[in-house]
Formats: C-alpha cells, structure tokens, sequence
C-alpha cells in the first residue's frame, strides 16, 4: 500500500463511445503494434510458475564513460538453495556479444565507473575491476560492511550509512545484565516499520576521508538525531548525494520523532557542510515528501522531487530545480496533469528527461529548462516514447538516445535503446529471449466504456494462449492495490498476468479510480472513498466483459492484494452474485481494527479521513468497511496473509478467514509466517502460487 511507489500521444482516446444497434458498446482501442523480439518456437507451452521464477531479473547498472558500454545485473532464482545469485555482465550498447563480468558467489552491483575501471559493491566492501582486463580487487575492508555508498566526485571523501543505537527499546539494551531478554517497551508510535520491529537503531549518514580503499574516521553528520536517512522503511542510496564540489553532503530526512513521525510524510533535503559541520534545510517550509536530490552534469542546478501535501504519500510528484547560488527555485511540472516517477538530466544541461504513467502504461516525457527562473517561465512538456510498455526508468543518454529499462505485460524487465529520431525500442540485453520463445503467447488488448458517473474507464484484458472466441472462458477481475498505484505494462513475479492468463482465464484490470497517469484529479478521487466509485469501476469493467460470447458468466472470479485484497473483501459483500470465487492477499478486512494496527498512520488519515472515533468518517468506517457486510458473504474466498506484514497486519487475514468459517462459507488460510506485504521467498512464492491456482480450480474451473 505504500506507493513505492510504472499510453499517451499514441492512445487517441475520444470520449465518444462506438454506437451499434442504439448500445453503448465499449472501444477497442486501435495501439500502435510493437514487434516481437522472439519469434514463436514450434514447441511452446502456456507460462508455469516455476518457469516464470525461471527468468533471469535484469538490472541496468550503468554505462561506460563514453556510453558505449552496458553494465547490466542479472539475478537467477536457485530452487535448491532458495536464494537468487547475482553476477554483472557487459554489453556494447549498439549490439554485439554480452560478456560476464563477475562470477562470485553472492550478488555484485555497480558503484561507479571510473575510466575503464568498475567500482562495484560486493558483501557490504567496494571492489574494482577493469572493463578490458585484469581481476577483481577488494579495496575496503570495512568493519560491518558499507550500505547506500556514494564518493565524491573528487574522489577524497566517502558517504555511506550505518544504524547507531541511540533509544533503548530493546530489553538487553536497557537492561544489560538481562542479555538474553526478548522485550521490546514503548512510550510513543513508530515502533515498527513494514515488517521489522524498531529496536532503538536509526540509520545515519557519515562521512569519511578516502583513498583507493582506505577509509578514515567516519563522522555521523546527524550526531545523536533519532532520525532516519536514509527514510524508512524503503529508503537507499537515492536519499544521498554529493554536491558537485565536493564539499558538502546532501541527505533526504524526515526530522519528526514518535507519535508525530508516524503521522507525517515531510522530509526535507539537507546540506551538510563537511568544512563547517553546519547543516542547512535546503526545503524548509515544502510540507511533503522532499527526495531524490540531485545536479545537473554541470553542477549549476540543483533538482528533486517534491510532493506539496503534508501526510498525503500519493500526492502529485513534481520535479523542482532551484539555483544555489541565488536560491531561485521553480516547480517544472506544476502545470503538468500527471505525476513523476523518476528523472535524469541530458548531458547538454538543457533538459529534463522524466519517466511517468499516461493511460495504462509508463512513458518518457521531456522537458526544456527555462533559461531564467527569476522569469518563473514554466516550460513546455512533451512525451516522446509511445507504445504498449512501460518504461521502467532511465539508464542514460548516449549518442543518438536513451538507454532504458522497460517491461510489457509478456515480457520482464530488459535493457532497451530509445532512438530520439525513431521514437522506437531497441533491445540491447536478450536475457530471457530463448525462454520466452518457449512460452506460448497471450494477447493484450485496451477496452474503454463508461464508468456510471459517465466518464471514460480504461481496461487490459489478457486472453489465454490459442484464445478462440467461440468457446467460454472463466475470467477473473484482478483488483489494484495502492490504492494510488497504477496498473499498466509492469512484469511481476507474483501477480503476472501472463500467468494467469496462461492458466486458462481470461483477465480484466481496470485503471480504476485512484490510478495514477490519468490526471490528478481522477489519482485523487478515491481518498475517503475506497468503497465508492472505485469498486462499482470494478463492477462496471466485469459486467461489461461479461457480455461478451467468449465470457462465461457463471465462472467469475475476483482477485488482489492489499487495497486490492481490500476491494475482494469489499466486493464479497456487494457484488450481488456476480463472482463464484474470491482470492484477497494481505488485504484490509476491518478498517477499526487495522486503523489501531497499521504503522504509517499518515496514510491511514489521509485516506480513510483519520480515526473511527471522528464522526466526520463514519461512512469510512461503516459503509466502506468489508466487516460490516460479512452477513452477505456466501461465496467462496481464499485468504492469503504474511506474518510480518505490519502494514495490513496480521489480524486483518484472520479475522476475515474466521468470519467466513462462521458464516459456513467455503474458505481456505494461507498464512506465510516468515513473509511481509509480499511474498520474497522462491520456495514460499511456489507455494503461493499452487494454493492460488488451485483454488480456481476447485471453484472456477468445474
């Protein structure tokens, strides 16, 4: 639920509907055709699980310095061990041979390129080696290993950060002659974070002398602070940087503590001067989330990313620039109707590249930078990628474009090039190219109709492998979570649609109330609304497909995760006979019980309107509370639910489980133990899956 946070130009959406016989029936949309990279084998076979885990995970890791040369990561699932392996490869970025880099046991990422030389981190120690030749060399040796490291550009000085116990909530700190106690004692909130216990330890940038290894005295630059930096719970190394000079350090904090941290999203982004040791608020009076501080190539201008709204962790994300020196800063997309995922820099210093969801998918837009703030000339913003992927982030510029990641629905994350004149992708990694060419494929198409408020609701629609529409299929309505995250042209190892469409079910996801990439007012209609147009979207998309021939609308089912699961739970006690089955991950079931529970109650007050003992959100709380409807359930329902997950913890899946065992309706647990909001471990995630799918066969496939 945390948003962690993936069409545009070339989806010519018009807002009429196709009429045929005086019906309203729904659009399917003409898209651009993308070529496929793998020809289809002769003897392909609908996607399994355990193939999917099969894949290899590419991670782009970064260029050579003249751009000609790809350093990419590429993680492999081992059944037996249950663990991935990581190892680096190069590849010349105009085409040719991948070579492996590295090969010891472990995982290995890239840290910076210097020359031909890779720095690169390995078991918390840097390490170097060179493109062309020569081996691996360890050059730190630094006690309890180095996390989120960034050196300087002159290379003299070393960031990096570590956690310092500074509060003694843990028994064996605040009793030492009680070493092997096993308590944890409170006086204020933030005493747990997604799925790890808060025992007291804050993580804390420092600072060091460097020279080819050797590491001088570190210096915490927040002293005794009970702060974090990097942020909690999903920060990294994005949260530090090093100012051009190389003189002052840059750190992303939220500077609250207890009760008030729990219920607030304002970070800011602060300077450290190494010379002084005095820290500046470079974001004071900005209230909500401040992160991803950076410059431009030549160090003139300072950018981050910046939301207005203080407790809002889905609020527009706008790209700001600010001159250092005089202190002019600017709002580059405040007149931009969409959100930011992520930027870059191009090499000349006269754009912005940014990467953000449009209409179903995750597309590059840029941007020109004003040539003076103090004019407050707001710049023009174009999309210049288009197509049925998602650009999952920006690698760099090169010569003659960008090099990207990007996923499709059929497809997992690879390396591609964006070429500015053909507005086409490239591949420049084929990691998973001879797999695929074994999988069978599954078409993807958009549907558009009208939600019942009139407007226009954007569908995928996954087919099975072979799909012929003069049989019936069982289809599943797949459930966002978020619930301000968008559905589009990701690739999950978990919730893959290829997946299920392969299993032989027809798949509608619908970009929903809520969803980013379809302005902001529609991202921000379903706060204090989660059981309103959001769900009767759902309703609409399903009944909608349910008028087609191939449909058969006696084997429906629903499906999601977190706000997801939620709306499972939510649609088991609304959908008046629509669905035979029900699967709900981690999802919210009584939204008292999980308001008392959850840890980011910043999230919670925001998007339910804050506590059930305030009047003004009694419809959050009644209306829109799934427990409240339990007496309706009679449907079949499959409950997943992690142990450590402090998000929707663990109550919720419990709760759910034994009301519907009460009810006398079919049901079924699947609790993980050692598993948080997600499902991380290979042997538990086949595990999930099985009992996933064979739920639908027990209840969908008969």
């Amino acid at each position: 639920m945390h948003k962690i946070t993936w069409i545009g130009a070339f989806l010519l959406i018009n807002n009429m509907v196709i009429a045929q016989e005086g019906k309203e029936v729904p659009q399917k949309v003409d898209r651009p055709k993308v070529e496929n990279r793998v020809r289809r084998s002769v003897n392909v076979e609908p996607l399994s699980p355990k193939k999917l885990w099969e894949l290899g995970r590419v991670t782009a890791e970064g260029l050579s310095k003249d751009g000609s040369q790809l350093i990419y990561g590429v993680s492999n699932y081992q059944f037996e061990e249950n663990k991935s392996e990581k190892n680096l490869f190069v590849i010349p970025v105009n085409g040719g041979e991948a070579k492996q880099f590295t090969s010891e046991a472990g995982s290995e990422s890239v840290l910076k390129v210097e020359g031909d030389d890779i720095l690169y981190m390995f078991k918390g120690q840097i390490w170097k080696k060179n493109l062309k030749d020569g081996n691996s060399i360890q050059l730190t040796n630094y006690e309890d290993g180095l996390e989120n490291v960034k050196i300087s550009p002159d290379g003299k000085h070393i960031l990096f950060s570590k956690s310092v116990l500074l509060k003694p909530y843990y028994s064996p700190n605040k009793y030492e002659d009680l070493p092997k106690s096993n308590v944890y004692i409170y006086d204020n909130l933030d005493y747990r974070h997604w799925d790890t216990w808060n025992d007291g330890k804050f993580n804390h940038p420092f600072v060091a002398t460097y020279d080819n290894g050797k590491i001088g005295e570190a210096k915490d630059i927040m002293a005794a602070e009970p702060y974090y930096s990097p942020t909690m719970p999903f920060g990294g190394a994005e949260d530090l940087a090093w100012a051009p000079d190389g003189k002052s350090v840059l750190y992303v904090c939220k500077k609250k503590f207890g009760t008030e941290y729990a219920q607030s999203t304002n970070t800011d982004i602060y300077r450290y001067d190494l010379a002084s040791g005095k820290t500046t608020n470079l974001t004071e009076g900005m209230n909500g989330y401040d992160n991803t501080p950076g410059f431009s190539p030549d160090g003139k201008m300072m950018t981050w990313l910046s939301m207005k709204t203080d407790g809002y962790e889905a609020d527009k994300n706008d790209i700001y620039i600010q001159d250092p020196v005089s202190g002019q800063k600017l709002n580059l997309t405040a007149h931009w109707d969409g959100t930011v995922n992520s930027y870059t820099w191009s090499k000349d210093n006269k754009k912005i590249y940014f990467v953000a969801p449009t209409k179903g998918t995750v597309q590059i837009f840029e941007l020109q930078i004003p040539a003076n703030l103090k004019n407050m000339s707001l710049p023009n913003i174009k999309q210049i990628s288009s197509g049925d992927f998602d650009i999952t982030g920006i690698v760099g510029e090169v010569k003659d474009g960008l090099v990207v990641t990007s996923t499709k629905m059929t497809r997992a994350t690879e390396v591609f090039m964006f070429n500015f004149k053909s507005k086409s992708l490239s591949p420049i990694t084929k990691v998973n190219d001879q797999m695929y060419a074994t999988v069978a494929d599954t078409k993807v198409e958009a549907r558009i109709i009208k939600a019942t408020d009139g407007l226009d609701l954007f569908s995928w629609v996954i087919y099975p492998p072979d799909f012929d529409p003069t049989k019936k299929y069982p289809t599943l309505l797949f459930c966002q979570g978020g619930p301000q995250s968008a559905t589009t042209q990701s690739y999950s190892f978990r919730w893959n649609f290829q997946l299920l469409a392969s299993q032989g079910y027809i798949v509608i996801a619908p970009n929903r109330r809520g969803m980013p990439g379809w302005g902001v007012k529609w991202n921000e209609q379903i706060s204090k609304d989660w059981g309103g147009q959001a769900i009767q979207d759902y309703l609409s998309a399903i009944d909608d497909i349910a008028k087609e021939s191939y449909v058969d609308k006696d084997r429906l089912g629903a499906v999601g995760a977190s706000y997801g699961g939620y709306s499972v739970f939510q649609l088991a006690g609304v959908h008046e006979g629509r669905f035979k089955s029900f699967i709900s991950h981690c999802g919210l079931f009584d939204m008292k019980s999980w308001y008392g529970t959850t840890e980011e109650l910043f999230f919670a007050n925001h998007d339910l309107g804050g506590p059930y003992w305030d009047k003004a959100n009694e419809k959050t709380y009644t209306e829109f509370n799934p427990s409240n409807h339990v007496e309706k359930w009679d449907t079949p329902i499959l409950i997943f639910q992690g142990g450590k997950d402090y998000r929707v913890p663990i109550g919720q899946g419990l709760e759910a489980f034994q009301a519907a065992q009460l009810r006398g309706v079919k049901s079924r647990l699947v609790y993980l133990p050692d598993e948080n909001h997600w499902v991380l471990s290979g042997q538990s995630a086949q595990v999930w899956q099985r009992e996933f799918f064979g739920w639908l066969d027990e209840t969908l496939k008969k």
